[in-house]
Formats: structure tokens, C-alpha cells, sequence
């Protein structure tokens, strides 16, 4: 039982440690600050999830206050793989990540999508919402809380909070990683005319039903409140300064660009690598220190791109490594590589990656739109530089005089405002917006 005075909220993600990736470091630092801040965190999640990567280290930031309630989920994935020819057990790729020559599919894969998208509305976990509700309203009755959130995606997360507020009336707070029919792959999903009126519908009920929504981003914010009346804050993603302690890794000498996390397809920057080669041919002290650093699974076509401008012998790749080492990997890099996805909605994209790097006070390089939340928040704090899609030659002449600056020993940062990001500064955030939720429900 908590405390007098302290209240409960039911958390509802499907990203939990010991998953590791981007989507689990969100709830797990709210998790992580709320009880100093008077909120007991209750957190729902598949004991069985799809897991790409695992990553132990990261149940050490779960606090001994923290309530966590796990049930089973039924996994379709596995059919997938059967269905398309790959093995059993091999991993589902978050974004239609694909390792096909140019990006191709075969027939059978575009069948499975197609499945996907319309078959299995609004995600794959669909299958998770009767089951979660029933079991959810069960033990409720016997281990009230306050009021719940929803994190998505999946958004099938949304419509178990959803299912639950039609229920009970419990106060409830949708929390949007991501957006729903505006993400960046919806159309890869090829939903027909039916599967898209029922992801709109859905997608409505509950921007309508939740009593406050938060999206991680103002153009998500501008977008939504342009289709509900329902009170939207922005909390955006950030950085949990213990995770980088008190010591700063110095740069290294090797004129180092690092990236972390998936390298998708649509990320591809061909004007980077172009640059990059030029560079490389053009200036030999630059080919001598020269090195790519990705940490995280790069996509086919990219390293495709890499080879094409002749940049292979200067790359090196690790599939994973636990988040707690990837501070001083970070901290040691000359340059930060940020890659938006090259989609309409550019704008929206709001990667949590972007917050670290500001954490590790090493110059930033974003290829992404000037007007993007990216761009907003680079240009806001001072952390770095932006390059709008297909810019080789500044990318060219940027990359040169940061090369420069580096070998001379003058590559630094005068950031600034960093600290609203921080994730005890976010949580002092979110823990107002849920007191005001409660009083307001109280009048």
C-alpha cells in the first residue's frame, strides 16, 4: 500500500526494461522520478513481448516503489516470419526496416503488410486490448489507483486506457510518442479505404475520450488540436544527467561521427556520403581521421550508400550496445549525426536520440527541414547545425571547416536551456499536468 498521500497512476506501455531501444527510456526515467514527486507508478506491460533488444542494465533505473504488473500478450510476429519465409525467431524490424537489395519486397512480404495494416487495426498487439481490459478492471477493483496513461505507439495501448475510461470513468491521460495515421510508415502499411476510416474513428475516440493528451512535439500538438478540443501539452522526450555522472569523456583526436539507434531506409542522407567521399579524395589529413561510428542496426540501402561514395574502409558498425555505455561513446565523438526521415510530415519527427546528444555537449549535425521540432530545438539550445535535405555543397563546406575546428582543437559548444530538459525537469512537468487532471475532475 503507498503512503498517505501519495497517489497511484497505472501506466499502461508495452516498452519495458528488459527491452532495449529508443521506446523504453520514455516512462522508465517518469517512472524513475515520480515517486519523489508524490505518485506511486503502477506499470502495465506484456510479460512476453516482442523484445529486439535486451538490455539488462536498464532495470537498475526502475525504483523499488515502482509497482510493475506484466500478463501475457499473443505475438503474431512469429506467423509473419513463418509466413514470409524467415526463420521462426527472427526479430521484426520496427518500421519496415528492410534488408532487400534497393529496398525491394517480394510478393509475399507485400502480402504481409497489407495483412498488417489491414488485418491487425490499429497495430499487432490488437489482439492484447480485450484480454488487458478485463484483466486491468479486475485488479483495479482490488488495487485502486488515481488515474491512468497511455503511452503509444502501439495505440493499442490508447484503446485499453480507452475501453477502461468507458468502464470505470477513471481520469486518463494518452500520452503520443508518435502520431497514429500521421507516422511515417501508415502508408507502407497499404490500408484500404475501410482500414483507414477505422483507424481514423479510432484514432478520434481517443483524442476525444482522454480527459488531457501529450505529444512529445509542437507540430504532433498544432496537429491534433486542430481535430479535438481536448487539452494537449507538449513533454517532449530528453536526458537523465545521471546517466552521464559527473566525469566528461574527452573528445577523441579521430574526427569521429557517431550515430545511435536505427538507421532506416528513409533516413538514408546521400548527400552526406557524397560529401563525405569528395572529402575523403580531395584532402588526405581528413581520409587519415576519418571514422563513421553507427550503433544500432543500419539498413541495407545505407550501407549500400556508404560503399557507393567509397566510405566502407571508414565505417564501423555495432548492432547494439547496453544504454549505459553509450554516454561515453557519445561524449567522445566529434560530430553528433542526427538523420530525419525524408517524409512529408518531416516535421513531426521528434527522436528521443536528439535529447542525449545534447546531454554529451558535443556538436550536434542534423540533416532535417529548418522549421522541423528537430531544428527548433538545435537552433533553441545552441547544440549543433542543420542541413536541409539535398544541401551537399554546405553539407560539404560545413563538414570541412568542423573538421578543421576539431584538429585545431576549437570544436566546442556554448550551449544553452538545456536544463527543461532534463527528466527530473520533465517529470516536475508531467507531475502538474496530472494534479491538474485530478482537480479538474474533482470540481
Amino acid at each position: 500500500m503507498p503512503e498517505k498521500g501519495v497517489k497511484r497512476v497505472l501506466i499502461l506501455t508495452y516498452y519495458w526494461p528488459p527491452s532495449g531501444g529508443a521506446g523504453v527510456q520514455r516512462w522508465l526515467k517518469f517512472v524513475k522520478y515520480l515517486p519523489s514527486a508524490g505518485w506511486q507508478p503502477l506499470v502495465y506491460t506484456p510479460l512476453n513481448p516482442e523484445i529486439p533488444y535486451r538490455d539488462e542494465s536498464l532495470l537498475a533505473d526502475i525504483p523499488e516503489e515502482a509497482e510493475i504488473l506484466k500478463n501475457r500478450i499473443f505475438e503474431p510476429y512469429q506467423l509473419y516470419n513463418i509466413f514470409t519465409g524467415k526463420a521462426k525467431d527472427s526479430k521484426f524490424q520496427h518500421g519496415m526496416l528492410r534488408e532487400h537489395e534497393q529496398g525491394k519486397t517480394s510478393l509475399k512480404e507485400r502480402a504481409a503488410l497489407w495483412i498488417r495494416g489491414n488485418l491487425f487495426i490499429p497495430d499487432a498487439r490488437a489482439f492484447w486490448i480485450r484480454p488487458s481490459v478485463r484483466f486491468l478492471i479486475e485488479y483495479l477493483r482490488k488495487h485502486p489507483v488515481d488515474l491512468m496513461i497511455s503511452s503509444g505507439p502501439p495505440h493499442s495501448l490508447h484503446l485499453i486506457a480507452r475501453d477502461i475510461r468507458r468502464k470505470t470513468g477513471l481520469p486518463w491521460v494518452a500520452d503520443f510518442r508518435d502520431p497514429w495515421t500521421g507516422i511515417y510508415y501508415f502508408d507502407q502499411l497499404l490500408p484500404g479505404k475501410i482500414a483507414r476510416k477505422k483507424h481514423y474513428r479510432l484514432e478520434q475516440s481517443c483524442l476525444d475520450e482522454a480527459d488531457q493528451l501529450i505529444t512529445v512535439g509542437r507540430t504532433m500538438k498544432n496537429d491534433f488540436a486542430k481535430r479535438t478540443g481536448t487539452p494537449i501539452t507538449v513533454i517532449s522526450n530528453g536526458f537523465d544527467e545521471s546517466d552521464f555522472g559527473n566525469a566528461r569523456e574527452a573528445a577523441s583526436k579521430i574526427f569521429r561521427i557517431f550515430y545511435s539507434g536505427m538507421f532506416l531506409p528513409d533516413q538514408n542522407p546521400p548527400e552526406l556520403w557524397e560529401a563525405l567521399g569528395e572529402l575523403v579524395r580531395e584532402y588526405p589529413d581528413f581520409a587519415a581521421s576519418l571514422e563513421l561510428e553507427f550503433t544500432g542496426r543500419t539498413d541495407m540501402s545505407i550501407r549500400q550508400s556508404i560503399d557507393k561514395n567509397g566510405l566502407t574502409p571508414f565505417l564501423k558498425l555495432n548492432d547494439y550496445i547496453p544504454h549505459a555505455q553509450l554516454p561515453a561513446r557519445q561524449q567522445q565523438a566529434a560530430l553528433l549525426l542526427l538523420s530525419i526521415n525524408r517524409i512529408e510530415n518531416a516535421g513531426y519527427i521528434l527522436t528521443g536520440k536528439v535529447f542525449e546528444y545534447l546531454a554529451a555537449h558535443r556538436p550536434i549535425l542534423a540533416i532535417c527541414p529548418q522549421n522541423s521540432d528537430v531544428g527548433e530545438i538545435i537552433q533553441e539550445t545552441k547544440s549543433g547545425y542543420t542541413v536541409e535535405f539535398g544541401q551537399k555543397e554546405r553539407m560539404k563546406t560545413l563538414i570541412l571547416q568542423l573538421f578543421q575546428e576539431h584538429q585545431n582543437g576549437n570544436l566546442t559548444l556554448s550551449q544553452q536551456q538545456t536544463e527543461s530538459y532534463t527528466r527530473k525537469n520533465l517529470t516536475i512537468k508531467l507531475v502538474s499536468l496530472l494534479n491538474q487532471c485530478l482537480s479538474e475532475r474533482k470540481r
